[in-house]
């Protein structure tokens, strides 16, 4: 008896709500690729905070300050991004309204992980409707609170993951072997930016010049200085 014909897979792409015949929901992976075509962004967990860096992309007569890869979202709370910056955008404003209605309510600010839950929903949620699309963008997420520094990913499908380190973007991989060999519990703040560098240099061609980091304390965000590593004869 003849096998069936395979089936078409350009029909299970024209909508977010078809899963293919092997279970996979095709505009979500489109997705995810479009987080892979973004720069490398790098988040670390140190004893003193967490650090997020970015490799910005280098453009002539573009101003620089004007293409942000770290944004602010609460006192004590910041995130990176890889993919479409329109996307983050949108969902930093999400974010950064979500955190001001839990102070509000509350009378204290939100925790890390609940506001990287609400961003994941976010996400989560236009998988399962038609009409619409994922979003393109993959976030790292980091800040401190009662439980100390934490940082997490959430990425097109609405997925959770915390990290002690994690890259994103299309030098992931690069960045991820040089993390994952050279990560230390408790890393002092020196140890911790110099591995980032390392890490970002690994998986994009960028100077330093390019490179945008950030270490966040306990109710303060602050720009790192980005140096090249001294060698002495």
């Amino acid at each position: 008896m003849p096998q069936p014909v395979p089936p078409n897979y350009m029909a299970y792409d024209r909508t977010i709500t078809v899963f293919s015949p092997d279970g996979r929901l095709l505009q979500v992976e489109y997705a995810r690729q479009m987080v892979k075509n973004g720069m490398t962004s790098i988040g670390l967990v140190t004893k003193e905070g967490v650090i997020l860096a970015a490799a910005k992309q280098s453009m002539p007569l573009a101003v620089p300050e004007s293409i942000k890869k770290i944004y602010e979202i609460d006192e004590s709370i910041a995130a990176v991004s890889a993919g479409s910056l329109a996307d983050a955008r949108s969902l930093i404003d999400v974010a950064r309204v979500k955190a001001q209605i839990h102070t509000i309510t509350y009378g204290e600010p939100i925790s890390v992980k609940s506001l990287a839950k609400a961003v994941s929903d976010r996400k989560h949620i236009v998988t399962q409707y038609a009409g619409v699309r994922p979003y393109g963008v993959g976030m790292l997420i980091g800040g401190v609170d009662k439980g100390g520094p934490r940082l997490f990913e959430t990425e097109p499908s609405g997925t959770m993951i915390e990290w002690k380190a994690q890259s994103i973007g299309r030098g992931a991989d690069k960045a991820r072997k040089i993390l994952t060999s050279g990560f230390r519990e408790g890393m002092d703040l020196n140890s911790a930016r110099q591995l980032v560098v390392k890490a970002l240099k690994a998986g994009e061609k960028i100077s330093t010049e390019q490179i945008e980091a950030v270490l966040i304390r306990k109710g303060r965000i602050e720009s790192i200085e980005i140096k090249e590593k001294s060698s002495r004869k």
